[in-house]
């Protein structure tokens, strides 16, 4: 697996030219990277998956963005830089923000949406932003806490601690700014490209409702609830939601 840089984006390549199917796009939340996603999605079977770090996050050059669209942008950026004209769109929370809005103004560009801890409007608790800037590191053992279910012991929640740590202070906070300012609920209507919404009943960070309203309000699409799984679902329960990927990506493109 090859370890690429583009336009200062870096991305893990699991594209495989012996595989003829369309690309899936993976897009991390706030304050990630590409080992938001586990092995199992990031090398899912008979897919061609590219798994980047949006700027200013882990290996990719930057500051970070403001906006959602921004991201969004950066990933129009990558697609054309790699001569893709489509490509199927998996976002996790904030990473979801940026494919809805690809969705909506890259009509063209998005085969599909896999929208995993999701929100049409993501509310971000003032406890976060005020935090972030008054006490960094207690804020980030808090975001831990609400990330994860009650199930994960306190090694994993260490780990992801230390990762998170290392994020750029203003990285960070600049994320979580432009989350909560993202709100489409007014324009799902709009989006055209066939969805699968998968969301977590001890999701904290964003509930299950929201999920909820994402399948309600995006015709036809599909969603799967993960019981148990936290806002860190993809990686508490990676088989989970690898099959439900698969199973979705096999059934809405043979």
């Amino acid at each position: 697996m090859p370890f690429v840089e583009t336009s200062g984006i870096w991305y893990a390549d699991h594209r495989d030219p012996t595989i003829h199917r369309l690309p899936v796009l993976l897009i991390h939340g706030a304050g990630g990277t590409h080992l938001d996603w586990p092995a199992e999605l990031r090398r899912l079977p008979e897919a061609n998956t590219l798994a980047p770090d949006l700027p200013g996050h882990g290996r990719s050059k930057g500051s970070g963005r403001n906006s959602v669209g921004a991201y969004a942008a950066d990933m129009v950026t990558l697609l054309d830089e790699l001569h893709l004209p489509r490509a199927i769109i998996l976002g996790f929370s904030m990473g979801a923000a940026v494919a809805l809005l690809l969705a909506l103004h890259h009509k063209a560009r998005v085969a599909g949406l896999i929208l995993i801890g999701a929100g049409a409007q993501i509310s971000v608790n003032p406890a976060i932003l005020d935090g972030l800037q008054q006490d960094f590191q207690q804020t980030v053992r808090l975001l831990i806490d609400w990330q994860w279910s009650e199930s994960v012991g306190e090694q994993v929640k260490r780990l992801s601690m230390r990762r998170l740590m290392d994020t750029d202070p203003a990285v960070l906070l600049n994320d979580y700014r432009a989350a909560d300012r993202f709100d489409v609920r007014d324009q799902l209507a709009q989006v055209q490209a066939p969805a699968l919404v998968i969301g977590g009943t001890a999701d904290r960070m964003i509930p299950f409702s929201q999920s909820t309203f994402l399948h309600e309000h995006l015709t036809g699409s599909r969603l799967v609830r993960i019981d148990g799984g936290g806002h860190m679902m993809a990686l508490e329960q990676p088989q989970a939601i690898a099959d439900a990927v698969q199973t979705w990506l096999m059934e809405t493109y043979p």
